[in-house]
């Protein structure tokens, strides 16, 4: 990777960080745009604020551009569970409705849907397989009863990457809306939700988008916007929000044009303006650049631990692989690795009975190779 990019990111001065699939750190990038909106705020107040639409309105286009869709199917969302629960509680469910997903997932995409027995509807999981999700265990549990198949791209406790062109072809066709938390692959992996026939997306910035907390963004196909109503609304749902200024106060709940409709109020403006910051470098760097370098370093990873002993989570083809590497070994625990690694300023994390490393795209291999010797140390 170019290390004019490295330079970026001064974490790198201190740490090994290779915990992206949990916590991102900020690039300069991000830390500027935070900074210039604080200071514009602390100067300006409001004097401002067409300018900050603007630069909302262009984060959306940025956000649209990276997974091939429309600006007015993006909304921002307070988080990934809001966005979730936002598509879930805006169905039009009938008693005896069914969804499907699995039983790894997790609990921001299945807690939204659970909820939903209330209203007579059965949450299915399908059973995996030394963590893995094939297509075909989906389909066996679809009936004409069901209305979504809702999965993660990729599996936070595994690393493993899902099918999802096969799996949305199939929903498309059955008319089931395919609803997809992609905060563990977008920013590291390419998507295309004309391609992988995405009815619904959520993700929060924090991980490999390389954004900050507390704002996310929600993809409505325009297929599932005539299916999804907001539930929760406000002054900016609806068109020609600003005619509550003029003199003639009218009230018309006639929704904004496709996902705008499900941001209710103030929007989080200095998360957006940050969240433009972390998807102008990864515009500038190139999604198929920074997913060929991750799929490959995650490669050289895998290798590696498994010449040092470690058991891994590995994909069976380029397909399945993401930005995430699980490993374990017999010797040592993961929470103990994991805090032993700290120790040496070498930051990953410990899930679900493995050590999971997540590398960005301005880790080098270097890193990795510090990272297995310092494993070796602790392991032999």
């Amino acid at each position: 990777m170019n290390p004019e990019i490295r330079k970026l990111f001064p974490i790198t001065q201190k740490y090994i960080y290779l915990n992206h699939a949990a916590i991102t750190p900020y690039s300069t990038l991000v830390a500027e745009a935070l900074n210039n909106i604080t200071s514009d705020i602390v100067a300006n107040a409001s004097v401002n604020w067409f300018s900050w639409l603007n630069t909302i309105s262009n984060t959306r286009t940025l956000a649209a551009q990276l997974v091939g869709g429309k600006a007015e199917n993006i909304a921002f969302m307070k988080n990934t569970s809001d966005a979730i629960s936002a598509i879930a509680n805006g169905i039009k469910w009938q008693t005896g409705d069914n969804i499907v997903s699995c039983d790894i997932e997790f609990p921001a995409n299945i807690y939204p849907w659970m909820r939903l027995k209330s209203q007579g509807v059965e949450l299915r999981l399908a059973t995996t397989i030394n963590k893995r999700i094939e297509p075909e265990m989906l389909f066996k549990l679809v009936d004409a009863h069901t209305r979504v198949i809702a999965l993660s791209w990729v599996q936070y406790s595994s690393g493993f990457r899902a099918d999802l062109q096969t799996i949305g072809k199939f929903c498309r066709e059955r008319n089931i809306l395919f609803c997809v938390d992609v905060i563990q692959g977008l920013g590291a992996l390419q998507l295309d939700v004309e391609k992988d026939f995405i009815d619904a997306f959520a993700a929060d910035a924090h991980k490999f988008l390389m954004g900050p907390e507390g704002i996310a963004l929600m993809y409505l196909s325009d297929r599932a916007l005539t299916e999804i109503e907001p539930t929760v609304v406000g002054w900016l749902s609806v068109k020609n929000p600003w005619k509550c200024f003029d003199e003639s106060l009218e009230y018309n709940l006639d929704y904004q044009a496709g996902a705008l409709r499900f941001e209710c109020g103030t929007p989080n403006t200095i998360g957006i303006h940050a969240l433009k910051g972390a998807l102008d470098l990864i515009t500038k760097v190139g999604q198929k650049e920074i997913e060929n370098y991750l799929l490959d370093l995650c490669e050289y990873t895998h290798n590696s631990l498994t010449e040092i002993g470690f058991e891994t989570l590995r994909p069976q083809n380029h397909k399945e692989a993401s930005a995430i590497v699980c490993g374990r070994h017999k010797k040592v625990s993961p929470e103990v690795l994991y805090k032993k690694l700290v120790e040496q300023k070498i930051i990953c994390a410990p899930r679900c009975g493995y050590l999971r490393i997540s590398p960005h795209f301005y880790n080098d291999y270097s890193e990795i190779d510090s990272l297995i010797a310092a494993l070796k140390g602790l392991t032999s």
